[in-house]
């Protein structure tokens, strides 16, 4: 089929003991997308139906497993993003993609805002002052190293905060001792009869990766070299001829695509290993927090929630090792959720730079270059600097809209945990839609036989269809409440 798209080259895959290189990074990586719905909305949701939701976890886990492998399928076996497959969608000119550009940029300011009132919250409880000025010196600070590419000693400190923390929410929730019986009652779906949805969704649309994280975890694989990294999204001049002949010369021997083939299978399947470690190890770590909620704030009615809500977290802890461990929650909040504030901060600045310029891509040599184009043509010529390149929209996007504007949020909005709330409930809405049009894509782009199978395909749909159902019923309670 002439629309179907595979890389030119695949590098042979990593055998033996090798793979095992491949497959630690992918934990760290699901270990620190599980920050925010972790510590912030887990224990919310345990405080108040205790195990009754341990069922939805399950779910929510497994079919964010199927659309993190998807999503990394594409890059591997195309070597683009699946943004650029998106765009080539029939309709309107990248539609699809503004319809992921567009809520993002929302769902950025408002995921950044809360992220650092929750630190804020944390700071508050240790030092005088309130927690806008601690969420906005956190912005501004991110921000400035984010925006200056050195904050790669930061983030891995926060890592090891981050990792730190998990091993100590384990350990607490052993000590703690979940109730087996509520447990397993808990694997037997069951919905409340007073369902909050206002404290479920969130926690739904921020279990492990979310909305946007769904395309991270592509680019992750891409980078990490899975399948040989990406090819033309890191593109920023035209194809030499020599390399054009050599991709003709690939693609009309039968037998050299046929081994490039397997090399591409072997490669889907490593990352499916190293997603299905991530995932498992993200889910150990969300299950216990749902075992100190459940053991330690349910009992005593206290929901976090508020200004107060790094000061309710760190029940998890005290209870437990007193005093202590009460500070120790509190400063790994600080580390933790600061660290996921310079990550985030990094992978919208990207993603946004890359939407931008896949938006433009068929102005960027045309004699009218469109307002977009034009504004960053207008800030080269004010500035001095490359503006048309990826590193500085990145840098455009990572001050504006996940700097100064959640500066703004922080100001107008009091309560962290509702502008977290907003956020979690945006990434419930957006991830049907990416969801399903990534498995479209999937399907109808990639060659037959490295497409996603049936069972892979079902699950994928069903996966779209439970947030979508998940979206409704939200939209639904909104409207007539």
């Amino acid at each position: 089929m002439s629309n179907q798209m595979f890389r030119d080259t695949v590098p042979s895959p990593p055998t033996g003991r090798d793979k095992l290189s491949w497959y630690g990074p992918g934990l760290l990586w699901m270990l620190s997308a599980v920050g925010t719905g972790s510590i912030l909305f887990t224990p919310r949701v345990a405080a108040v139906y205790e195990y009754q939701l341990f069922w939805l976890l399950l779910l929510v886990v497994y079919f964010m497993w199927v659309m993190i492998r998807e999503m990394a399928r594409f890059s591997i076996v195309t070597g683009k993003t699946m943004l650029e497959g998106l765009y080539d969608l029939k309709g309107p000119r990248g539609w699809a993609v503004w319809l992921i550009f567009v809520p993002q940029l929302l769902a950025a300011a408002v995921g950044i805002a809360g992220l650092s009132a929750v630190v804020g919250s944390a700071l508050q409880s240790f030092f005088p002052g309130n927690t806008a000025i601690y969420g906005i010196a956190l912005v501004v600070l991110c921000t400035a190293f984010v925006a200056s590419g050195q904050y790669m000693l930061i983030e891995k400190a926060s890592r090891f905060m981050a990792m730190l923390l998990m091993i100590g929410v384990l350990v607490a929730a052993v000590v703690v001792g979940p109730s087996l019986p509520a447990m397993g009652s808990g694997l037997v779906p069951s919905w409340p009869d007073e369902p909050d949805l206002y404290i479920i969704l969130p926690w739904v649309g921020t279990i492990l990766a979310g909305s946007m994280g769904l395309v991270w975890f592509g680019y992750w694989t891409a980078t990490r070299g899975f399948g040989g990294g990406l090819t033309s999204a890191d593109r920023e001049e035209d194809e030499p001829e020599e390399a054009q002949r050599e991709r003709e010369q690939a693609q009309n021997d039968p037998q050299a695509r046929e081994d490039a083939v397997e090399r591409a299978r072997a490669w889907v399947k490593l990352m499916s290993g190293a997603a299905t470690l991530g995932v498992v190890g993200g889910l150990v770590v969300i299950t216990a927090f749902l075992v100190l909620g459940a053991e330690l704030l349910a009992p005593e009615g206290v929901v976090p929630e508020g200004t107060d809500v790094a000061v309710d977290l760190a029940r998890l802890f005290s209870d437990v090792w007193g005093e202590a461990g009460r500070y120790l929650l509190l400063i790994a909040i600080v580390v933790a959720l600061g660290g996921s504030v310079l990550a985030n901060q990094d992978g919208w600045g990207r993603s946004f730079a890359d939407m931008t310029l896949i938006l433009t891509s068929h102005r960027r040599y045309a004699a009218d270059r469109g307002w977009a184009l034009g504004s960053l043509e207008w800030l080269k010529q004010r500035t001095g600097l490359p503006m048309l390149q990826r590193r500085y929209i990145k840098r455009l996007y990572v001050v504006t809209i996940t700097g100064l504007v959640p500066i703004a949020i922080i100001l107008a909005f009091s309560d962290p945990v509702a502008v977290m709330s907003a956020s979690g409930i945006i990434a419930a809405l957006h991830t049907p839609f990416i969801a399903l049009s990534a498995l479209y894509v999937n399907r109808t782009r990639l060659p037959r036989d490295l497409q996603p199978g049936l069972a892979m395909t079902i699950s994928m749909t069903l996966a779209g269809l439970f947030y979508l159902g998940f979206a409704g019923v939200y939209l639904w309670d909104l409207l007539s409440g």
